[in-house]
């Protein structure tokens, strides 16, 4: 009788699976594991009875290296994939297709070896049908960690259901120049708060333990390292990071995604000191592996091993640079695929080709792939809704009030509803989304037609496009507004692709077409908006009308700061017309915080709270300071905070709803440094935590901080922003003793 092999015994350690699996393979077996080369959309097409069919493509891809290391975007749906319903994989189909694709590629696997299937899951799976969550710069500014746990734990059910493995998640870039297009795909400009929702992420798509549960996925936390310092915020361009910066500021996410258990890591396009992070040794083994060791995996970005033939003069050492310093999997390249070459002509050593096979195979074996699961069972019909709503709800941001026209009162009984984003969802959900069945959604504009109280009167003008100079469409808003008690002016961005978008080989965008003004390739050298919306708010105002202005966007735009009242929404997701709608009529509460500062002008940039403590001189013509700090947000009711009192790490203060309305407020701790080993920064986020409060509720928080190392005397504030911790009650904390 035939033994089972060690590799196929579910309760052996998972080490002496992974290195019999490996005794048995064949060098072409090897390098084919370390192989993700397929767009997924091109392995199957439709059939006429609207059933799949696997592709010649397919066919030779698993031929090629006898079996499949991993399968990008099986399931990706959007213009530069083409798929969109009727082409594609929707909730009821992907999972059938999933198995079909897998049991192909076991079969021509002499040894079984099934593949990875690799989705984007930027903000929700990015396929048909999937949940559309609000972007990351929104997650930012709930500062939840719990709520976005929650959010990202259904995301990932919703993927495993599907027959998806592993989940592309941007965590990693911190914004330092929202000229970037990629913005949007950042948690904010601070290094804790982007570890603390980096940890959530992971906490709730992956779980605990070495293997995953059924309905958890492994993360690839995006992107590794310093990508949102690029030079003059152009997408891809060098970084020019000491390595001071790049430890503050640039790897704590990373650090603490490691820490909470993240899989995998994808290295980033950019260079750091001189080097390609996709071939940079000391970064992804130097740092990465040796200092922090990590035994994840490291994926490459999109044609990034083959950008490195630049460097090295051809694709075959490209790929022996990558592999030398770090990279286990390759995405799209074909500097991996002459990996067996490299290793016989002495490129690479067969035990550092071992060592990559070893560690995606690991991933393979805690997956639980090469077992037989049961259906996962997807979160029940139109949780996803109830999920994405409430993330949007908590990152509406209430900027400025004056005269305290929000929420608006039910004396109310006429409202001009006007701006290019108060009647459409088409451009509330980011870059990277998938194509929506019809009908999904709610617009600004919706959600006040449906919350607002029985008599009043909605009526609605567009004014202008998002883009352009065109101004025949503001006599009609403007007399809208002047005939009604109140207006509501919808402006912002897009990152919405269409199908005539120009596409790089990697998918970004090559031109920014239509109405599309933020996303991957779509860089600003100015922040401002399309040339009409300026001309529509300043018309509004002008009548007299109270005028509240929502911003749905991916980056911090320069507005004017004149209108009544000001809130910034992000990009909340289809469902994020009702989460506006809700704060606007005070069914629900601002209780959303800047994750990035709001500059005055794009002259003032870079501008982020934790700058060096430097004598911080200003302009003669402008300000230095930002319209709006990081931290900042109003609410509708107010809150009092106590003297703080310290207690080793931890620091008390008692905060009191001094309002009339039940509120949640952010308390947020500030390091100030005073004795270090190295030139401070102004001040760094070392904690913080939401709190709800009815009115009069007064209620004792304690919060444990982080010190960095080196310091050895430091200051805590304890406030509601960076600008008022600026001038908060400061305590010392002497660690000298």
């Amino acid at each position: 009788m035939p033994t089972t092999p060690l590799y196929r015994t579910p309760t052996a350690p998972l080490p002496t699976r992974v290195a019999d699996l490996l005794s048995r393979m064949t060098l072409r077996e090897k390098v084919g594991q370390l192989n993700q080369r397929m767009y997924g959309w091109d392995a199957y097409r439709r059939t006429p009875d609207g059933g799949f069919e696997l592709t010649e493509a397919l066919y030779a891809e698993t031929e090629r290296f006898a079996g499949l290391g991993a399968l990008y975007g099986l399931m990706r749906a959007d213009a530069w994939s083409g798929v969109e319903y009727g082409t594609g994989p929707d909730a009821a189909s992907s999972a059938g297709l999933a198995d079909m694709v897998q049991r192909h590629v076991v079969e021509r696997s002499r040894l079984g070896i099934p593949a990875l299937f690799v989705e984007e899951v930027p903000h929700g799976h990015m396929a048909l049908d999937g949940t559309v969550l609000p972007v990351n710069l929104a997650v930012g500014a709930t500062w939840d960690p719990d709520l976005y746990e929650r959010a990202a734990a259904d995301a990932a059910a919703e993927l495993r259901a599907r027959g998806g493995h592993v989940a592309l998640v941007s965590a990693l870039d911190i914004v330092r120049d929202p000229r970037w297009g990629r913005t949007e795909e950042c948690f904010g400009e601070d290094p804790y708060l982007a570890g603390r929702l980096t940890e959530a992420l992971v906490r709730g798509m992956q779980g605990e333990g070495e293997r995953f549960a059924a309905d958890k996925a492994a993360v690839v936390l995006k992107h590794f390292a310093g990508q949102g310092a690029t030079v003059g915020g152009r997408n891809s361009a060098e970084s020019e990071l000491g390595p001071r910066e790049l430890h503050e500021i640039h790897l704590p996410a990373a650090r603490a995604g490691f820490r909470a258990g993240a899989a995998a890591v994808m290295a980033a396009y950019n260079e750091v000191d001189g080097l390609p992070c996709s071939g940079n040794r000391a970064l992804l083994t130097g740092l990465l592996r040796d200092s922090w060791g990590f035994e994840g995996l490291v994926m490459a970005d999109g044609l990034a091993v083959d950008r490195l033939a630049r460097i090295t003069g051809d694709k075959v050492s490209a790929g022996a640079l990558a592999l030398n310093s770090g990279v286990d999997l390759s995405l799209w390249d074909e500097g991996f695929t002459h990996l067996e070459e490299a290793v016989e002509r002495g490129l690479v050593s067969e035990e550092a080709l071992d060592a990559a096979v070893g560690r995606v195979l690991r991933l393979k074996f805690r997956l639980g792939l090469f077992e037989e699961h049961s259906s996962v069972t997807s979160p029940p019909s139109g949780y996803g809704r109830e999920v994405s709503t409430a993330l949007a709800r908590a990152a509406v941001t209430l900027l400025r009030d004056d005269g305290g026209i929000l929420p608006i009162p039910a004396t109310v009984s006429r409202i001009a509803v006007l701006g290019p984003q108060a009647a459409t969802v088409a451009h509330q959900s980011g870059d990277y989304t998938a194509p929506q069945r019809p009908g999904t959604g709610a617009s600004v504009l919706d959600g006040l037609r449906r919350l607002a109280p029985p008599g009043t009167e909605i009526r609605h003008v567009r004014g202008c496009a998002l883009t352009g100079g065109d101004l025949s469409g503001i006599p009609e808003a403007v007399a809208e507004v002047a005939a009604s008690d109140l207006a509501v002016l919808v402006l912002g961005g897009s990152s919405a692709r269409t199908p005539d978008t120009e596409f790089d080989a990697n998918g970004a965008a090559l031109t920014a077409v239509s109405e599309m003004t933020c996303g991957e390739g779509v860089d600003l050298a100015g922040l401002r908006l399309g040339a009409a919306q300026y001309a529509l708010l300043d018309a509004a105002v002008a009548t007299g009308t109270p005028t509240a202005v929502v911003l749905v966007q991916g980056r911090p735009h320069v507005v004017p700061d004149r209108e009544a009242a000001l809130l910034t929404a992000w990009y909340p997701g289809p469902w994020g017309g009702d989460a506006i709608a809700e704060v606007l009529l005070g069914l629900a509460e601002p209780t959303g915080r800047l994750p990035v500062s709001v500059p005055r002008s794009v002259a003032q940039l870079p501008i982020y709270y934790n700058h060096k403590d430097t004598e911080y001189g200003g302009y003669v013509d402008e300000s230095a300071e930002p319209l709006y700090s990081f931290g900042h947000g109003l609410s509708y009711t107010s809150f009092e905070y106590g003297t703080p009192r310290l207690s080793g790490r931890t620091v008390e203060v008692d905060v009191t709803n001094t309002g009339k309305r039940h509120g949640r407020t952010v308390i947020q701790v500030y390091l100030r440094r005073l004795l270090t080993s190295a030139w401070p920064r102004t001040l760094e986020l070392a904690a913080f935590e939401g709190v709800g409060l009815a009115p009069g509720e007064r209620r004792t928080v304690c919060l444990a901080f982080e010190v960095p190392l080196g310091v050895s005397t430091a200051e805590i504030r304890v406030a509601e922003s960076s600008r008022a911790a600026l001038t908060a009650v400061p305590v010392v904390l002497d660690l000298r003793a």
